[in-house]
């Protein structure tokens, strides 16, 4: 067992003596190695010292590129884009709310016209902008209304949010679509998604009854009738409320 030597301390004999020259000797060993591998150490860092501050220089530059990427090239894009949006969302409001000549509205919100980009174009001019993810919405229901429904299904599958509304009303959307295919299974698993997503009092009873609906004409009546049931107990003052009774007594006589 090693002994410590204390200032001054003189070996008792030649045995002590021995044995702390040996102490002695492998802690001076130990030093001469750790001096070793520094020089070592030293003499790499200085042979490859333009390879070391290159790549120090690549992650510089990389973080730097990225910041002006951010700010000349992204932020730039996401305010154009985002004004680009103002033509053809005025046309897919027109069209919304007009009587008549709804078809031609919603082209001129998905081509546009005079010079200025419609939905189709900002989604491809301007892709992986926020204004392009929103116009992906627009353009999908802009198709839907036009009865357009494999269009309206793509556009409408590439459009996400996690927003109350715009999020249940692109799934419900894709739901009408696959619907009037005439693929009530897949309509159904799009309703469930958008009264999964939200339970705000404007879409969830407005796809508890479609999704009722679409459960009866598969005959899966039990769950058409939980369903019709949720919005009497859960949405009462909604209008999907008003017949909902007359629903539930169909399930259950199918029952």
């Amino acid at each position: 067992m090693a002994t410590y030597k204390k200032r001054g301390f003189k070996p008792k004999d030649k045995v002590e003596e021995q044995e702390f020259t040996e102490q002695d000797s492998a802690t001076a060993e130990v030093f001469s190695t750790l001096d070793e591998s520094a020089s070592k150490t030293e003499a790499w860092v200085a042979s490859n010292q333009n390879y070391i501050l290159g790549i120090i220089g690549v992650i510089a530059v990389g973080v730097l590129g990225y910041l002006a990427y951010a700010q000349f090239v992204e932020k730039p894009k996401e305010a154009n884009a985002a004004n680009e949006m103002y033509y053809p969302q005025q046309y897919f409001d027109q069209a919304l709310n007009s009587p008549t000549a709804k078809d031609s509205l919603y082209n001129l919100a998905l081509n546009g016209a005079e010079g200025k980009y419609g939905f189709l174009d900002i989604i491809e001019e301007y892709n992986g902008t926020k204004a392009a993810n929103l116009a992906n919405y627009s353009a999908g229901m802009a198709f839907l209304n036009m009865q357009k429904y494999q269009e309206a299904i793509s556009h409408l599958e590439n459009f996400s949010s996690e927003d109350d509304i715009l999020g249940a009303l692109a799934k419900g959307g894709l739901g009408d679509a696959f619907m009037q295919l005439g693929q009530p299974e897949d309509a159904l698993g799009y309703y469930d998604k958008a009264i999964a997503h939200s339970s705000n009092n404007y879409t969830a009873p407005k796809f508890l009854y479609k999704a009722g609906v679409t459960a009866l004409e598969l005959n899966q009546n039990d769950k058409a009738l939980s369903y019709f049931q949720k919005i009497k107990e859960e949405y009462s003052s909604s209008d999907e409320a008003r017949t909902v009774d007359a629903f539930i007594g169909m399930a259950k006589t199918s029952n």
